[in-house]
């Protein structure tokens, strides 16, 4: 629990690159703590109007998708308990050429307007994306910037983080998220992205099926690595 707030008052900032990175990478995470009341504001800095994946079979094309695809963060959204959606106006796949600067201000300015207790973003080198590591980048300067008492956190992908050394961390440096009571509701945001799920033919099985894919955990890496020794290695807050 947050000194500065009661447990319903807490407050998460999960700034991400494209619709769907909420989900597919944290989404049990999120489904979690929304349903214990923390107040969830999700930032997404493109509209993934350049995503490959146009439905199957395709039914939308570069004119359409950016629309399409933002409904479905919505949708997504609603199935996790996310509160407030704000998107950042960047093109997909040019995050990395923005005015790192300009981002940096901007991500530095939600972030004492919210003043969260929780921040989650991507790895600025771990990321996986250009877009994943440039948004990652600007929200831990922003974060740095910013001054504020609350924790920042990179997301990580599947069950990688199990074994940290591999990346230069240690478990110490690692917190982990049972997630296994709200698979259902990831599994909801899943499907909400239409459009970029419809190909893998699991998602759309019989929900027992569906939901024995994913797994029962979901990590995250300490910013702070110094701040990890007595903190709780299961919770964020």
């Amino acid at each position: 629990m947050s000194e500065r707030r009661t447990q319903a008052g807490r407050r998460l900032l999960a700034v991400f690159a494209h619709p769907d990175d909420e989900t597919f990478i944290c989404g049990g995470t999120l489904a979690k703590y929304a349903s214990e009341g923390v107040d969830i504001t999700l930032v997404s800095a493109t509209r993934g109007e350049m995503g490959r994946r146009m439905g199957n079979p395709p039914y939308l094309n570069r004119e359409t998708i950016a629309a399409a695809r933002e409904q479905e963060l919505r949708q997504a959204c609603e199935r996790l308990g996310i509160r407030q959606l704000r998107f950042l106006g960047i093109r997909d796949k040019t995050v990395e050429f923005i005015d790192g600067e300009k981002l940096t201000a901007t991500v530095e300015a939600l972030i004492r307007d919210l003043d969260p207790d929780v921040v989650l973003t991507f790895h600025e080198k771990l990321g996986g994306h250009p877009d994943h590591c440039a948004i990652g980048r600007a929200t831990t300067a922003a974060y740095r910037r910013a001054g504020r008492k609350g924790s920042l956190y990179f997301i990580s992908f599947g069950s990688e983080m199990e074994r940290p050394e591999r990346y230069g961390y240690t478990r110490n440096d690692i917190v982990r998220i049972d997630v296994s009571a709200h698979l259902e509701a990831k599994l909801a945001a899943f499907r909400a992205h239409r459009c970029q799920t419809e190909i893998d033919e699991w998602v759309w099985r019989p929900d027992r099926e569906a939901l024995s894919r994913f797994g029962k955990h979901e990590y995250f890496i300490r910013a702070d690595a110094a701040a990890g020794s007595g903190r709780n290695s299961r919770d964020l807050f």
